[in-house]
């Protein structure tokens, strides 16, 4: 069977936080004086290993997007979310340059559907000595309707969506600008979370290289559909057209895209 299969170590994942679900658990992430490892800080911004490591023969890295527990990318400052981009494609190039890995996966989980058991909003960077990278993604799952361009960078609306319903893409081509790739998934994390569906909770963003091109999907969470968990059917929703011209219209109808 072609598949990535990883090894879990459970015994950890049983010993992680979780303050999603139990929200009166406190924040490791808010506690810094008690945070190990640091590797490298810009202001309230912090990269350190993972103490939880639960994901075995591979390096697991925390991004932590800055100090306000309850704050998230919508609510970030342009100045800040540039920051917080430019850090986490730093040390992923970095990871991805050391010689050391075959992969390194770059990502964000936020909300109770997303995988995640921290609220804190924070990144992860993990290094895989051996993992196929060519079973990770089809190129065409972030392609679709074009929605902007900008300084090399494409914002579009997948029409091969990877599960179904939503995905926004972001194609960086090689020296396009980071700053606007930060303000592209600002607004697609904004426009998922106020407009999309209301009272959406969670979502993913997934970073990925290939050749020169780094690609993001930013990918609403809801309860996965079990014709795409059990057959790997994906779906192609009908709407995709009014949602580019809605993202398009409340965020760049007083400028040429």
């Amino acid at each position: 069977m072609n598949i990535n299969l990883i090894k879990f170590n459970t015994d950890v994942g049983k010993t992680k936080p979780e303050n999603i679900v139990n929200k009166n658990n406190s924040c490791p992430f808010c506690d810094v004086e008690k945070l190990t490892d640091i590797i490298d800080t810009d202001g309230d911004i912090i990269f350190l290993k993972n103490k939880y490591n639960v994901i075995e023969n591979a390096d697991q890295f925390v991004l932590i997007e800055g100090a306000d527990c309850y704050s998230d990318m919508p609510k970030y400052s342009r100045e800040h979310m540039h920051r917080v981009i430019k850090m986490g494609v730093k040390h992923w190039k970095k990871l991805l340059n050391s010689g050391k890995y075959e992969e390194v996966l770059f990502f964000k989980n936020f909300g109770p559907m997303s995988g995640g058991t921290i609220r804190h909003p924070h990144m992860q960077i993990v290094g895989f000595p051996k993992l196929n990278s060519e079973l990770l993604f089809d190129v065409e799952e972030l392609q679709g309707l074009v929605i902007a361009k900008k300084n090399g960078v494409e914002l579009n609306i997948s029409n091969c969506p990877r599960v179904g319903f939503g995905e926004l893409n972001i194609i960086v081509e090689g020296g396009g600008s980071l700053e606007t790739l930060a303000d592209f998934l600002q607004i697609g994390v904004h426009y998922l979370m106020n407009h999309f569906r209301k009272n959406l909770q969670s979502y993913n963003i997934f970073f990925y290289r290939r050749d020169e091109k780094i690609f993001a999907k930013m990918m609403p969470r809801f309860a996965t559909s079990p014709y795409f968990v059990g057959y790997n059917i994906h779906f192609l929703p009908r709407n995709i057209y009014q949602i580019a011209e809605e993202v398009k219209k409340i965020y760049f109808s007083d400028s040429p895209s």
